[in-house]
């Protein structure tokens, strides 16, 4: 039995040993390859098998096990839906956002039941888990939902995000395209919108990825939950 677990912590050392040369080498050589990057606070692994993710204060960019590459973007989960790089920000950069600082007035709102229940969505209308969290949302009841156009995907996310703020009737014109894939009308040239105020509030708070859900006390939750996890996480607001 002995023998065994001078073993075992022999494996264990050698890992550990491994583990922190593979990371010794990545910051070596992107510190060599890139002499402008700025001091790597953290390298850890990701789910992808050869990718490492490299931290650099609240900023997440990933690279290869030789330091050879820099990838940024995000990392996400298709099978489980999930925004992997918004949750490892929300570890270390998505402090809470006070409710009562949101600018209402420029959100898309509806309602089910009494609405006595609140919650904040930043949500791009061509966002596949904003159309999937769009449809979840219908089941949880006596809600109000507060919506900020978010056009951070493509150019024609602005442009679908310009003509349903300007529709006659914009909370029907957000619903029908995002549960129904009715596309609204053309924004009127002379449309005043609140898209760069939604965007500088986003780049403020860093949020960078959608949909963004904001709950009354603060709580912030980077990407799509299903109905059971919209009224698991309002419930525990409730109680607070």
């Amino acid at each position: 039995m002995k023998h065994h677990k001078v073993a075992a912590a022999a494996v264990t050392l050698a890992l550990a040993a491994g583990a922190w040369a593979q990371e010794a080498a990545i910051r070596r050589n992107l510190a060599d390859r890139m002499p402008n990057l700025p001091a790597i606070d953290e390298v850890s692994k990701t789910p992808i098998p050869g990718i490492y993710e490299v931290r650099i204060g609240t900023e997440l960019a990933y690279t290869d096990a030789e330091g050879n590459y820099l990838i940024t973007g995000q990392i996400i989960d298709l099978k489980a839906r999930r925004n992997l790089t918004e949750e490892r920000q929300a570890k270390f950069k998505l402090a809470p956002i006070d409710f009562a600082s949101l600018p209402l007035k420029d959100a898309i709102v509806w309602k089910n039941g009494n609405g006595k229940r609140k919650i904040a969505v930043f949500a791009d209308p061509n966002c596949g888990y904003c159309k999937r969290f769009e449809q979840d949302l219908q089941a949880v009841r006596d809600v109000t939902v507060y919506t900020f156009l978010y056009p951070i995907l493509s150019p024609d996310s602005t442009v679908k995000s310009q003509a349903i703020w300007c529709a006659k009737d914009r909370t029907r014109a957000w619903r029908d395209w995002m549960l129904n894939g009715v596309a609204p009308a053309a924004a009127p040239a002379n449309c005043d919108t609140p898209l760069a105020r939604n965007t500088a509030f986003g780049r403020k708070h860093g949020i960078n990825g959608t949909p963004a859900l904001i709950f009354e006390d603060g709580t912030r939750v980077p990407g799509a939950l299903n109905t059971e996890q919209i009224e698991a996480q309002l419930a525990e607001v409730r109680v607070r």
